[in-house]
Formats: structure tokens, sequence, C-alpha cells
């Protein structure tokens, strides 16, 4: 006797998605990511005369640090507070 039957298996795909002022919440709201390797398994039925899940495949997500160079343009401003009749003991808190 012959049949086709269905099978399933799982595959991953990683997405990026930019952080907004209406998702941070949402963002911030889960465990750190972390410098160290992410793995898991992924899994896969194969057919006999039942299907059963077995490992298939393993992924391994790990972040990557780029560094880019932006121009920006304005004007750099300094604050600073001048003190009459204080001195330096009295600023520092001692």
């Amino acid at each position: 006797m012959q049949q086709t039957v269905p099978v399933h298996r799982e595959e991953v795909r990683v997405e990026r998605e930019p952080i907004t002022d209406e998702t941070r919440d949402a963002a911030l709201s889960g465990p750190d990511i972390s410098e160290a390797e992410h793995e898991l398994s992924l899994h896969e039925e194969r057919p006999v005369t039942k299907t059963e899940t077995v490992p298939a495949g393993r992924v391994r997500l790990s972040t990557e640090e780029h560094t880019d160079e932006e121009t920006v343009r304005g004007q750099v401003r300094k604050e600073q507070i001048d003190t009459e009749g204080v001195d330096d003991e009295e600023q520092c808190g001692t």
C-alpha cells in the first residue's frame, strides 16, 4: 500500500526590526541579549508507519557589532556655574 502523508519541519528566520516609541516597552521587556551564542534544535517529521519528530539540525545565533561614522553639524555649548563665597570644601560636600 502507498499513501501520501503530510510531514512538518521547522525552519528559522532571523528578522531585524527597528525599535520605535510605540514598540520600545515591548522590546525592552524580555531577557537581555548577551555576547554569548544562542543555540536551538530544529525538528522535522519523518514518515514511517507513523510520524515521529526527530532533531534535524541546529541553528546558532550570535551578535556582531558594526561601527559606522556619521557627520553631524551644530553648535556645541558648555555651561559653567560661578560661585561666590563658597570654598572648595563646601562644594565637595566635605
